[in-house]
């Protein structure tokens, strides 16, 4: 067990002993936030003392002096009853040694296992993906690569535009304009251009607008021909999106169009107007928020005047399937921030609607990507960006850089252990460096603030920048590179679970305790949905590897000394690569 999690059961064990009524897991034992004052501080009795009218210090005190702490720890009171601890090295090294056992990689499940939907991406049938499905998209996959490495069960669900009124539209276009050769060579585009197309005729022409109409009716009530259209352009946009996911490395375990619900809409609206939810209002049918001060100006339409169904009805359906299919523990949605009241709706709806259901439901809202100007993110002609494009643009300019650091690499000694780099070598490191700089220019920032894209920052070799982190990682890949040539790396780590790890230096001592604050960084990741809490923290684990490095030779050192840098160097790459492997960003073994 990690050090943080042994103290923390610890001092539980003690509270609920000492206050039996006590919410034990409240308390909490997290790095200090100043290292001169411990290692680990808990201020949970504080709180828990006001409650009960109690001298905060006191609690502290009578708490601690009951701790059986072992002989690694120690703990000291501070302040009005904060509870400082402070570790021994023989704990540090023990935690390397159980690492190199395999026991952990300074994280462990800390919960029951759970069942968690996120619906996140959500492109639409017949357009192209363009720059603002980038953060759902990122921010959904690392949330979902979070909660997976730490135990849970994780259904990712692309809830994707697949039903409604613009699908009139596309028919009309299909039927009437369609350039077959232009589909074949680029369907997207092609689809796109029919909606323009016909969108624009239908402002002009109230018969095209008819057209449309009646085209859409037909598709509702399942016209075989109408459908196997309708069939055709969710396949052709299905290969697109599983292009750019396949670029990205995303994944998706469903993949459930808002049809899949459409026939369970009837129902759900029946069953609100029934559960007293919902009532008629100048012939459409609204619920409205009686109890929610907030929500009380704001009904919610759930089906429109001529019978049409809307996005709140929809995920209405949506939300009892998943309850239905997979029993969730928590649903989360992975939306921009202007979809606030929507979801707001949604919850209190379906709390009054299904009272018995206990799942937590979540909305994870992000700000928006601004350009330079601070304005929102376009072409230069004012276009909305297209992801693939995006992407291109990333690995091109990610390759010039590749291509300059390479040549000059070459012109003097490498420090790599004499590896060049290939044409093909380029192009995949330029790869992996432009898109991973994209993901993680878009997850450092606190998701909830607007974030200006530049090229130039997001794929700078130094700063807080993903082409940092993996540079960090291909470093501490040619050291064990130029080992090799030397001796067995293999049986040398393996020798490491039992052997003398001799940590004296300051820099060793930082970094260990760095990396033993893995796992309770991905908790509050998971806890919080914040994925700029791993950026800053791997961010930080570099940094301290440079320090290291200048401080403590590795290759160069002895025995017990040698080895214990070797295990740091070892360790401190599995976190690097773990960690980057959340973000849904690749490692590099050189660059």
């Amino acid at each position: 067990m990690l050090p943080n999690r042994f103290l923390e059961n610890l001092l539980r064990e003690s509270l609920a002993q000492h206050l039996p009524d006590a919410d034990t897991a409240s308390v909490l034992v997290r790095p200090c936030p100043d290292p001169q004052f411990g290692d680990y501080q808990s201020s949970a009795l504080i709180s828990l003392a006001k409650e009960r009218k109690l001298n905060p210090r006191q609690l502290a005190t009578d708490i601690a002096s009951k701790l059986a702490l072992p002989d690694w720890a120690k703990v000291e009171i501070a302040g009005p009853g904060f509870l400082n601890f402070r570790l021994s090295p023989s704990i540090l090294e023990e935690s390397l040694r159980s690492a190199m056992r395999g026991e952990h990689l300074f994280f462990e499940p800390t919960r029951k296992p759970r069942t968690v939907v996120i619906d996140f991406s959500s492109p639409n049938v017949a357009k192209p993906m363009h720059v603002g499905h980038i953060r759902s998209t990122i921010l959904g996959d690392c949330l979902a690569r979070v909660f997976r490495l730490l135990g849970d069960a994780v259904i990712a669900d692309n809830h994707i535009g697949d039903w409604g009124t613009q699908f009139g539209k596309l028919l009309v276009g299909w039927k009437e304009h369609l350039d077959q050769s232009a589909l074949q060579a680029d369907p997207i585009t092609e689809l796109e251009r029919l909606y323009k197309l016909v969108n624009t005729e239908s402002e002009k022409n109230p018969d095209v607008l008819e057209r449309a109409r009646s085209e859409l009716v037909k598709l509702q009530n399942g016209d075989p021909e109408n459908l196997g259209i309708w069939r055709q352009m969710i396949a052709l946009s299905q290969r697109q999106f599983d292009e750019i996911y396949g670029r990205m490395g995303v994944r998706f375990d469903q993949t459930l169009g808002e049809s899949v619900y459409n026939p369970q809409l009837k129902s759900v609206v029946q069953q609100l107007l029934g559960a007293g939810l919902a009532r008629e209002t100048e012939g459409a049918i609204a619920v409205f928020f009686e109890r929610f001060p907030d929500l009380k100006p704001h009904p919610a339409l759930i089906q429109k005047s001529d019978g049409a169904f809307n996005y709140m009805t929809t995920d209405l359906a949506a939300l009892q399937y998943r309850m239905e299919t997979w029993s969730p523990d928590e649903i989360i949605y992975v939306t921009d921030g202007r979809q606030q009241l929507h979801f707001k709706q949604l919850f209190a709806i379906f709390r009054g609607w299904q009272p018995e259901c206990q799942v937590n439901l979540k909305h994870v809202w992000f700000g928006a990507i601004l350009g330079e100007d601070g304005k929102p993110f376009k072409t230069r002609a004012g276009d909305i960006i297209k992801l693939s494009d995006l992407l291109d643009e990333a690995e091109t300019r990610a390759f010039e850089i590749v291509s300059a650091k390479a040549e000059e690499r070459a012109s003097r000694t490498a420090a790599d252990g004499g590896l060049e780099l290939s044409q093909a070598e380029r192009k995949e490191i330029a790869r992996l460096v432009g898109i991973g700089a994209v993901k993680y220019s878009d997850l450092l920032p606190n998701r909830q603030s607007d974030y200006v894209f530049s090229w130039d920052k997001m794929l700078a070799f130094n700063g807080n920048t993903a082409p940092y982190l993996q540079y960090a990682y291909a470093r501490i890949r040619s050291i064990f590179r130029r080992l090799e040539t030397e001796e067995s790396v293999t049986d040398l780590l393996q020798s490491a679970a039992t052997s003398r790890l001799n940590l004296s230096i300051a820099e060793e001592i930082t970094l260990v305790k760095h990396l033993l604050n893995f796992g309770i960084v991905l908790e509050a990741v998971a806890d919080e949905h914040r994925p700029n809490y791993l950026c800053n923290y791997l961010y930080d684990l570099a940094g301290l590897l440079t320090k290291f490095y200048e401080t403590c030779p590795v290759l160069k050192a002895e025995g017990d000394t040698r080895l214990a840098r070797l295990v740091l160097c070892h360790l401190a790459g599995r976190v690097l690569w773990q960690g980057l492997q959340v973000l849904g960003i690749e490692a590099l073994e050189k660059m």
